[in-house]
């Protein structure tokens, strides 16, 4: 771990992996809250880094100390699923992949809730001295197509291990603050010749993060350009960012011609589908908007090999079917539809909401 001034949420990290590691190493950029006191009482072995605004250096700094034969590297904000934890090193004794994906919640409502997060398969558990490092001074990454050069998708493990982000929420995120920091780094890091598309696609995400779609929408165009020039194929989240960006903008138009040619490319992707339905609803061709949710549910959402909001593959398409329903006079399947998103999610607030209206008028009209 890398951490700076984390009193408020390391403790918590810390204790959900302590029975399940053999050591915790800590490398601390320049703390000055109880953050090392607190690490120090879980058994950690504390670096002192000076900061240098590069975060792969900083994470390497503690690889380097690190002498399991498995990492699992997190941060401060995140705490592992306490029940999965147990079965962790059993797990890994089995594993014969030199690297594993866990199930990351991304929590981003008021409170934590499974079904107002973002789920995706990443990458967080690897061999030890083997030639794994990281890369990037910001959102770093492992150099996976160094160490395995031929490694594809299919190869990919994801153990059935939980680990739930923080940081994300509505109470944690000092948007602007954060945000002008990463933004500082991404531009030192765009100036590279050499660098990675995903600069350009993390710039569009700080600039999303603040509302500016407009240029959020400008770097993630240049990513999937940057992507394609290397002759790779976009990863299937810059898709998924493009058309929520347009959905935010209100540039329909924009959006529905293009996402056919998404989904053309990541068809098991229902985050895709989910936005196609919604852009036909905003286009009002309720009845063609309905096959696409009815799409969702059947693809279901336990593909996390995509970055997936969870209730597109359940509650969300459930309840546009109801919005659906309405614009087309038939308030008795509205109804039907709302109480199917509440079955999936009982406190899925918008169904609740337009069922307390759709009801009274169903009593009327029966």
């Amino acid at each position: 771990m890398i951490v700076k001034n984390e009193e408020d949420c390391i403790a918590r990290c810390l204790s959900s992996v302590q029975d399940a590691v053999d050591e915790i190493i800590v490398v601390d950029t320049g703390s000055s809250d109880r953050t090392v006191e607190i690490c120090l009482s879980y058994g950690a072995q504390v670096l002192t880094y000076e900061w240098n605004d590069h975060f792969a250096e900083a994470r390497n700094c503690g690889l380097q100390a690190a002498t399991g034969n498995w990492i699992l590297w997190m941060d401060a904000d995140e705490e592992l699923d306490r029940q999965d934890a147990s079965q962790l090193k059993q797990l890994l004794a089995e594993q014969e992949e030199p690297i594993c994906w866990v199930h990351l919640v991304n929590f981003i409502g008021d409170s934590p809730n499974e079904n107002d997060a973002f789920h995706i398969a990443h990458s967080r558990i690897f061999r030890n001295h083997i030639g794994f490092k990281f890369k990037n001074a910001i959102h770093e990454m492992l150099n996976l197509d160094e160490v395995l050069p031929h490694f594809t998708d299919t190869r990919q493990q994801t153990l059935p291990i939980k680990m739930y982000h923080y940081g994300y929420m509505n109470e944690c995120v000092e948007v602007k603050k954060k945000s002008e920091r990463n933004i500082r780094l991404l531009e030192i890091e765009m100036q590279k010749e050499d660098h990675h598309p995903w600069i350009k696609y993390h710039m569009a995400t700080e600039y999303y993060r603040m509302k500016d779609y407009v240029r959020a929408f400008e770097y993630l165009n240049l990513a999937i350009v940057h992507f394609l020039q290397r002759e790779t194929a976009p990863p299937s989240l810059l898709y998924k960012l493009k058309y929520s960006i347009l959905i935010s903008l209100g540039s329909v138009e924009g959006a529905w011609q293009g996402i056919d040619r998404a989904i053309q490319m990541y068809p098991d992707y229902v985050d895709l589908h989910f936005y196609k339905g919604v852009i036909y609803f905003l286009k009002e061709w309720y009845v063609e908007a309905l096959p696409i949710f009815e799409h969702c549910i059947e693809l279901g959402e336990e593909n996390i090999k995509h970055l997936t909001l969870k209730g597109v593959g359940s509650f969300h398409p459930w309840y546009y079917i109801g919005l659906c329903q309405e614009k087309l006079g038939q308030h008795e399947l509205a109804v039907r539809a709302f109480e199917q998103a509440i079955q999936r999610f009982p406190d899925y607030t918008p169904a609740l909401e337009r069922l307390e209206g759709k009801v009274g008028l169903h009593h009327a009209v029966e």
